[in-house]
């Protein structure tokens, strides 16, 4: 069998970006069903806010479950996952009352930390040396799930309802069935160097790459209001302004169809032009599209929405790749605590903005949002020197 070192092995990139895909099609049906399981369990848009907090909870295990994957059994984390989060959030909307969906949210919180912490070391290491095309092929199966995972649940409840979700366990199953046919024989354990002696505890792997933390932290603090606002809340805010709820899938799906083209291309053009450049950039279109969004209404909030998604999830394949970047052995530690500041920052976003929407509304708050994520552009500013020092590589 072909060895994961060997070149960019498209056909077995392609199957994780697969498996990514229909993992992340579950995790994202909780957003879009959010209008009907406010309706149904009768809970205010701060309650909604924590619930994403619930979910997120598993991610402080990151570090954890990183030093876990530096060994063999990070295959079947990966196998095993999206089976286990089909499980938990085919079930949401059965769930009888708020606790229980919350007891479900957060165990696929779980299944999806066993995904995203090996995947994106097994990535680069059949990527070869184009680790930004690598991880923008990665990236764009969880986009494409944002988008084809509310039309699906917008499916799934016209013809079942919302408590029909159950019947969309199955694809789970298949999906961990190929995985496994694919990777049950597969070694991506890192091989031992000299220089993997030499590299220290793991505290001090995490000192030593600091900067590579607070620019992946940073960036997404200022970002994570924006993303989570024309996510997350954007279904319910624009039902409340008198919309559809077909009319607000749709926005969504836009977004995120878009989306998965920035993450597509965000990550490859990163190669070329420079991991810094890219991010600098999208830091300041995504929180001026932001803007025109909220002056806008009917159908001419479209034609923003596609290069707003755009930018708005482009930033993720390029800071994986950077993470992915350092020189390092333990790349699923590395990839660990990346995720953890990513995760950690994100989730404390949700209620945040809940409860700030329950007090001023949601243009307001959405406005402010979009002014802080100007911030980032400022991060990338601090952080470029560092950076080249740690990876090797100019970003120019």
């Amino acid at each position: 069998m072909k060895k994961p070192r060997e070149g960019f092995q498209k056909g077995r990139v392609l199957s994780i970006s697969a498996g990514h895909f229909v993992h992340d099609c579950y995790t994202s049906f909780l957003a879009p069903a959010l209008p009907l399981i406010i309706e149904k369990l009768g809970i205010s848009y701060g309650m909604t806010g924590l619930l994403a907090v619930i979910q997120r909870i598993p991610s402080l295990l990151n570090p954890f479950i990183g030093i876990i994957a530096e060994r063999p059994v990070m295959r079947y984390m990966v196998i095993f996952s999206p089976a286990l989060t089909a499980v938990f959030m085919s079930l949401i909307g059965i769930a009888p009352g708020y606790v229980f969906l919350a007891i479900l949210l957060f165990f696929s919180g779980i299944s999806s930390t066993l995904w995203h912490i090996p995947t994106p070391v097994m990535v680069k290491q059949l990527s070869g040396t184009r680790t930004g095309k690598g991880m923008s092929f990665y990236m764009v199966g969880g986009e494409l799930a944002r988008t084809a995972g509310p039309l699906i649940i917008l499916g799934v409840v016209s013809w079942w309802g919302l408590e029909g979700t159950w019947k969309m366990m199955p694809f789970g199953f298949v999906a961990s069935a190929i995985l496994y046919f694919n990777f049950r024989n597969a070694n991506f354990t890192p091989p031992s160097s000299s220089r993997e002696h030499q590299e220290g505890s793991y505290w001090e792997i995490f000192l030593r790459f600091g900067a590579a933390f607070a620019l992946t932290g940073g960036y997404t603090f200022f970002q994570a209001g924006m993303r989570a606002s024309l996510t997350y809340y954007l279904p319910t805010f624009l039902t409340s302004m008198g919309n559809s709820l077909h009319y607000s899938e749709l926005a969504l799906t836009v977004i995120q169809l878009a989306g998965a083209a920035g993450a597509l291309f965000a990550g490859t053009l990163s190669d070329k032009i420079g991991r810094n450049r890219i991010l600098l950039i999208i830091s300041l279109a995504a929180p001026l599209l932001t803007l025109l969004f909220l002056n806008l209404d009917g159908f001419w909030i479209f034609p923003v929405l596609l290069p707003l998604g755009f930018f708005l999830f482009a930033p993720t394949s390029v800071m994986l790749a950077t993470v992915q970047d350092l020189a390092t052995e333990k790349k699923a530690f590395v990839n660990s605590i990346y995720m953890t500041l990513n995760f950690f920052v994100s989730v404390m976003v949700y209620p945040i903005i809940g409860v700030i929407i329950d007090r001023v509304g949601f243009v307001p708050t959405f406005r402010a949002v979009a002014l802080l994520g100007f911030g980032a552009a400022i991060i990338v500013l601090l952080t470029q020197k560092k950076l080249k020092a740690i990876t090797g590589k100019p970003l120019q």
